[in-house]
């Protein structure tokens, strides 16, 4: 991966590392995040939220609060004039909470006034009484029917199950675990922001952070009960989204309050409010048993899973598809039987979380891995090797892997890599606890760990996932440029800079500008799924080669045209008309909704079908420093191989596999918003801990690119796989290191020292 020359012959299209166009600004401060918007004249809104994770609504009063001076607005679920509930899989959630309240920090009443703390104090003064209930916290309970229903049908949002192979299969060497991974947060540094002004025809324009512009609007304009044409969206400054913001925080309640109060209104979280107004990952408890026979071969592998959703739906149900569907890892086995429940509770809403489903199963098959290579007395890895996919294998769904798996491939390189320096050989300072100087090294112990992940590409289940582009092609100034319009959000990963790309590379053409995002123009779908770079990027290029398409028309020219250094070639390279020329009073405006292959939804009583659209695969290995006696870890390395088909911005590709590692890394050791009896416990960063400078390793990071035919330029997601297999490394690691059984993550010191 070291090319920066693309088939144009330019340095800064597809296969470069161009400079960011909003690079500078987010380096030097000056870039615009939507916590930074502003308008003359604004209010300022508030939310009331419920201290209870369970209780009845019995009385609301807001007098008080509109008698504050400066007070503009006090509202309730009263003042919704649509309905009441939204949600991006059903429509279970309130907009403002009405007869019961489900979880801790649910929205209860909004308030807008002229000033933030006027604002905060109004919420002060509003009384609502409360009939406490006992709250439902444990999901394997829920899903069995104990305690209360927290919705109409029972506590189950989706059970899926897998069934493959024969249901009796035996084997010489039977190894079984329980495992469960912690609830984990997005940890974005942008909280929940956005600016409602509403218009002189009774509609609004919102101005907001999120991840999915028209799903934002679709549910926005139910609860307002206004045409889709009266609510427009525009992509604000993301500082960050991992998931977190799929799922609306504020945008129907600064609309609501906009209209109600006919001014704009701006809403920018908290940090504590930040971590009550947004989703978690679920936590889970996995069942596993894998068989195998004496030389490590697979067997079978029968699992149960069990998926916190918390008090409302949100992703849940395509999270269970995700965990089920891939919870036995990238191995080949002939005979599988797994069953995932995703489950109401009232613990704080889950959804989308980098990985999506497959983080958590991942933990517990590379857990189940590491024992069973112990049971049979073979390496890790190599039990590993033994029982990789590869292309042509076939997934527990039935579904044929039809491009690159190179799985042993990936384990080989990171098992070759240079190990760092052994303890004691550098500065005491990066000893576990050295910074503190709590340690000289005593009772310091090192061990290393290996893992390999997989992750879906794409929205699935037969979901018409597309993206729309719109391309237009003129002269600027004398000058052949380009304009790029989507829905697509850019939240920091570098979409705009891969869409410029792109067009130069597909137009030839240097000056690209990308316009803001919003709804004026067709869906672009949800910077989830590690989609976007083959989603929307595949509707940028279409877009593109449609403007080729209307060029050669114009011309009157057969067969495929390009354009290289402002020429316009056919093929051969026969010049046939100079670029400026040829947009001399023309301009070439082509829009494009452009799709991937279909996928299907699975059977439900065994999950087979072609549930997914492509497979990605990354494989880590940790070098772990354990301190014993104080229970600390240090990770000293933390390596990573990752097949992404074809690195379309190399330095972009190297940056998610760091920033993807590094959430593994919190996962594995600090990263847990802790619950009890349905409240949180630590809603800041100074009590919910995410990696630092000091806690990040230097990272060997081999990118290989095995093309995949059937997506744009062979291409794969990056963004999520790094977070997969991060962890169940990291945790082998301080396995070997300890001797210990670590059957949770976040490891804690207490795991260590048994205090």
């Amino acid at each position: 991966m070291t090319s920066t020359e693309t088939a144009a012959g330019t340095t800064t299209g597809v296969g470069a590392s161009p400079r960011r166009p909003d690079g500078v600004g987010k380096v030097r401060g000056e870039f615009a995040y939507a916590s930074d918007l502003w308008h003359e004249d604004m209010l300022w809104g508030a939310t009331l939220r419920s201290p209870h994770p369970y209780a009845r609504v019995t009385g609301i009063d807001i007098a008080e609060a509109l008698a504050v001076p400066g007070v503009y607005a006090v509202l309730t679920h009263e003042d919704v004039p649509g309905l009441n509930r939204y949600g991006l899989e059903h429509a279970d959630q309130p907009v403002l909470a009405d007869e019961v309240v489900r979880y801790q920090g649910e929205p209860v009443a909004l308030v807008a006034a002229d000033h933030p703390e006027t604002a905060r104090r109004a919420l002060g003064r509003i009384t609502v009484t409360y009939a406490e209930l006992e709250p439902v916290t444990d999901a394997e309970s829920a899903a069995a029917g104990e305690g209360a229903w927290l919705h109409d049908g029972g506590n189950v949002v989706r059970h899926m199950k897998i069934r493959r192979g024969d249901a009796e299969a035996r084997a010489e060497v039977v190894v079984s675990g329980v495992y469960e991974v912690g609830m984990q947060d997005q940890a974005f540094l942008g909280p929940e922001s956005g600016l409602a002004v509403p218009d002189i025809e009774g509609g609004v324009d919102l101005y907001v952070a999120t991840q999915w512009l028209h799903v934002d609007q679709q549910q926005i304009v139910a609860a307002l009960g206004l045409p889709v044409e009266k609510v427009r969206l525009t992509l604000g400054g993301v500082g960050g989204a991992f998931g977190g913001r799929e799922d609306l925080s504020m945008q129907v309640h600064a609309c609501l309050l906009a209209l109600h109060t006919g001014k704009p209104v701006k809403m920018v979280y908290n940090r504590e409010e930040s971590f009550y107004g947004h989703v978690h990952r679920h936590p889970a408890k996995l069942y596993y048993e894998h068989g195998a026979d004496r030389d490590g071969r697979l067997v079978y592998v029968k699992a149960r899973f069990y998926l916190d959703g918390g008090a409302y739906a949100s992703s849940t149900g395509a999270v269970v598809a995700n965990a089920a569907t891939l919870g036995i890892g990238p191995y080949t086995v002939d005979n599988v039987a797994v069953d995932c429940w995703g489950v109401y509770t009232n613990n704080p809403p889950c959804g989308a979380m980098r990985g999506f489903g497959a983080v958590q199963a991942a933990f517990g098959y590379e857990s189940q891995m590491d024992r069973l290579a112990a049971a049979c007395g073979l390496d890790p890895v190599e039990l590993r090797l033994r029982n990789a996919m590869t292309e042509g294998s076939v997934m527990p769904t039935g579904q044929v892997v039809d491009s690159a798996a190179p799985v042993a491939e990936l384990l080989e390189r990171v098992r070759a890599m240079p190990m760092p320096a052994a303890p004691g050989d550098f500065d005491l300072r990066r000893m576990p606890g050295g910074v503190s100087n709590t340690t000289h090294g005593e009772g310091v112990v090192r061990g290393v760990g290996y893992a390999v992940g997989i992750k879906n590409v794409c929205f699935s289940e037969g979901f018409d996932d597309y993206s729309t582009a719109r391309v237009r092609l003129e002269l600027v100034g004398g000058e052949p440029a380009a304009t790029v319009h989507t829905a697509a959000a850019e939240v920091g990963q570098g979409l705009v800079t891969v869409m410029q790309q792109i067009v130069r590379t597909e137009l030839g053409v240097e000056r690209v500008t990308i316009l803001p995002m919003d709804t004026s123009i067709g869906s672009g779908g949800s910077t989830s799924a590690s989609r976007q770079t083959y989603v929307t990027g595949g509707a940028v290029r279409a877009a593109c080669l449609t403007v080729l398409g209307a060029v050669a028309e114009t011309l009157g020219a057969a067969g495929k045209l390009r354009i290289v250094g402002g020429k316009v070639v056919a093929a051969g390279g026969r010049v046939v008309a100079d670029l400026p020329d040829v947009l001399s009073g023309v301009a070439f405006d082509e829009t494009v909704e452009w799709r991937h292959r279909p996928t299907t939804a699975v059977d439900p009583e065994t999950g087979q079908g072609d549930a997914h659209v492509q497979y990605a695969f990354a494989a880590h290995r940790a070098v772990v420093d354990v301190d014993t006696e104080l229970g600390l870890i240090k990770v000293v390395a933390l390596d990573c191989a990752q097949d992404v088909g074809k690195a379309l911005n190399p330095q972009a590709v190297l940056g998610q596999i760091q920033g993807g590692s590094a959430q593994g890394l919190g996962l594995a050791v600090m990263e847990e918003i802790q619950i009890a009896h349905g409240r949180i416990r630590n809603p800041s960063f100074t009590d919910y801990l995410i990696p630092t400078v000091l806690d990040m390793p230097p990272m060997t990071i081999d990118v290989l690119e095995r093309a995949d035919p059937h997506a744009p330029y062979g291409l794969r997601g990056v963004g999520e796989p790094p977070t997969i297999s991060s962890t169940p490394a990291i945790v082998a690691a301080i396995r070997q290191a300890t001797g210990l059984a670590l059957t949770r993550v976040p490891v804690r010191p207490e795991h260590l020292t048994g205090t």
